[in-house]
């Protein structure tokens, strides 16, 4: 496939000039706001014929018209405006003059000032990530759009669409709520309105849009609203680096340079670690940040300041118009490293409060660092802004130490031991699995006991934790293909026989149970998410480590993973456990009277609240 070919599913634009091409125009930003704290907008204005006309503005007290600027294609211009902190809400008047004449009207809305609206994310917090496609079907009425590529479902396909929605999730709030989360991450929600396999989100056809087989984009502020109603947050999950073959901006670029283009289809290879690298050659560094990365997911060029600023404004724009508490950036190492530092220091600026976290897959401690804040010099010109990443190397460790007869504890301990290199380590996202993994239940052999340890780990260590839909009930399998972990949750849609929302039976019922009991205690006590953590070097197979606060709250996490039962020397321990004379095991309940000689049993994690 040649890169500068376009798909060929585009309906067939408007004469130039015609009053249909002009009643027809869009401008992206669809909105803006007045008090924002960068007062230069950039109007991307789309219409046939549209470079031949000239721009301007009819008086609007606060607002300047700073220019306009033809692109290279006929059907686009760059308008540019000033909105002075004095603007007021309001509709400008913007006059197009041509063949055709006409006039746009463009709304400025006020900001909102809801103190509840984009709160962000603490260690408090507990993440819900899901597939809306694959979790619940709540509106049957959106499952067949008219007008969309794809218009029909298909259950018994894994690439095909099954119906699930916004409303869907919003039906479950409750089983959220008392699985003990306090955040809902859905995979991206925005308009994929691609011909096969975009169930997914991650292929954008419309950056303004909610995919209309998930809902509105009213509907989604409403969930946004109605998440936050019931103690709930949302973030959204994002895509940086690349859309859709069919995006509008693709099937009809402004610009051939808006998009990165090879003689020949060329794919990203894919290895980050080219970007701090300081041997790795120009060329190879140019394809993982300019190949695309599929075949149906051109690479934007965000190294044009008309792309960057395009993408920046987007990404403001739904913060403010839905209020989300954060961001979880797609593919992050794969964007272009000026753009990324441009990108988090204006979302930054503009909401200090707003989580973002990216996924950065990588295979070393220090390179997942690089992609965070982190205690390093700029290398290549790179010096990340990003709060937190996703903590493959958590994940990485933990099941690494449960695969097979039990691995080397170690990996976990080294995987914490590296937080020195970030400047705030508590801000990353461990996680057990995700919808491109294997299922954490399959990968560590279906074994019950060691699922209850993964847990543990994950709703005690520090940073928040995130949990993939249906492994609370011990969903299985793996990601050969991908489809196979993106099954429907049971009970989501009509006609299924089993409702794990409601009756959840055997040990699927036992593994809600421990999770909920777990994170809602977790909940009730912030030890477990602002105290200290102090971790003691594994030996013979155990591994201990404790939370703690100043107020003198201590818990003790202590793992056994091996075959049988170990009697531990808790004096080694006396550093956290002195002041305390006994202990209760907070799931089961159990006492432990004795913390100088503890016997834990094989495979088994006890998370251990102390007493005086």
């Amino acid at each position: 496939m040649l890169l500068s070919a376009s798909p060929t599913l585009a309906a067939p634009p408007a004469k130039p000039g015609s009053a249909a091409a002009k009643t027809a125009a869009r401008i992206d930003p669809t909105y803006w706001f007045v008090g924002m704290k960068n007062p230069k907008l950039q109007l991307l204005v789309n219409a046939p014929g549209i470079a031949a006309d000239q721009v301007t503005l009819a008086t609007y007290p606060g607002v300047t018209l700073d220019g306009f600027q033809k692109l290279e294609s006929s059907n686009y211009l760059i308008v540019n405006l000033t909105v002075s902190p004095q603007a007021q809400p309001g509709k400008l008047q913007l006059k197009f003059a041509g063949a055709k004449p006409f006039t746009y009207s463009y709304e400025l809305r006020p900001r909102n000032a809801d103190p509840a609206r984009t709160q962000g994310l603490t260690q408090a917090d507990f993440i819900y990530f899901l597939m809306p496609d694959r979790f619940s079907n709540g509106d049957p009425k959106n499952d067949v759009v008219k007008g969309t590529r794809v218009n029909h479902i298909a259950r018994d396909s894994m690439y095909a669409r099954h119906g699930g929605d916004l409303k869907g999730i919003e039906n479950h709030f409750d089983y959220i709520k008392q699985l003990g989360a306090t955040t809902i991450w859905p995979t991206p929600i925005i308009e994929n309105d691609m011909p096969k396999a975009s169930y997914h989100g991650y292929a954008v056809t419309d950056c303004y849009k909610v995919d209309p087989r998930y809902g509105t984009n009213a509907e989604y502020v409403q969930f946004v609203k109605a998440a936050h109603g019931q103690g709930l947050k949302v973030v959204q999950d994002i895509v940086l680096n690349h859309w859709g073959s069919y995006h509008h901006l693709f099937l009809d670029k402004p610009a051939a340079d808006w998009f990165h283009a090879f003689p020949t289809f060329t794919r990203s290879n894919y290895n980050a670690f080219t970007l701090n690298d300081p041997y790795a050659s120009k060329r190879d560094r140019i394809l993982e940040n300019d190949g695309w990365f599929d075949t149906t997911m051109p690479d934007v060029n965000q190294s044009n300041p008309l792309v960057s600023t395009y993408l920046i404004q987007n990404f403001l724009w739904w913060v403010e118009a839905t209020g989300l508490d954060g961001y979880r950036i797609d593919t992050y190492p794969y964007s272009e490293p000026k753009f990324l530092m441009d990108w988090g220091k204006a979302i930054g600026e503009e909401y200090p409060k707003l989580a973002l976290f990216g996924e950065a897959w990588e295979g070393t401690e220090a390179e997942q660092a690089f992609f965070a804040q982190n205690i390093f010099p700029p290398v290549n010109g790179f010096k990340s802004n990003l709060p937190g990443v996703l903590d493959f190397q958590i994940c990485f460790g933990i099941s690494d130490v449960l695969k097979g007869d039990g691995g080397d504890l170690n990996k976990l301990y080294h995987a914490l031991q590296g937080d020195w290199m970030y400047v705030d380590a508590t801000r990353n996202v461990p996680f057990l699995d995700n919808h491109d993994m294997s299922r954490f239940y399959s990968v560590i052999g279906e074994d019950f006991s060691k699922f209850k340890m993964g847990i543990a780990w994950l709703l005690t260590l520090r940073g928040t934790p995130q949990l993939y839909y249906g492994t609370e009930v011990l969903m299985k399998n793996f990601s050969n293909p991908d489809g196979k972990v993106r099954e429907d949750f049971p009970g989501g849609f009509a006609g299924d026989k089993t409702n794990y929302f409601v009756n959840r039976p055997g040990q699927a019922g036992e593994a809600f149970d421990y999770v909920s009991k777990l994170a809602n205690y977790r909940k009730a006590h912030p030890v477990l998410s602002s105290g200290k953590l102090m971790q003691f070097i594994p030996q013979d197979g155990v591994y201990t480590y404790f939370r703690y606060n100043d107020a003198g709250e201590c818990v003790m996490v202590i793992a056994n993973n091996t075959k049988e039962a170990k009697k531990v020397d808790g004096t080694r321990y006396a550093e956290r456990t002195d002041g305390f004379t006994s202990g209760t095991e907070v799931v089961t309940g159990a006492s432990i009277a004795d913390l100088k000689t503890l016997t834990v049993p094989a495979h088994t994690a006890w998370v251990v609240e102390l007493k005086k």
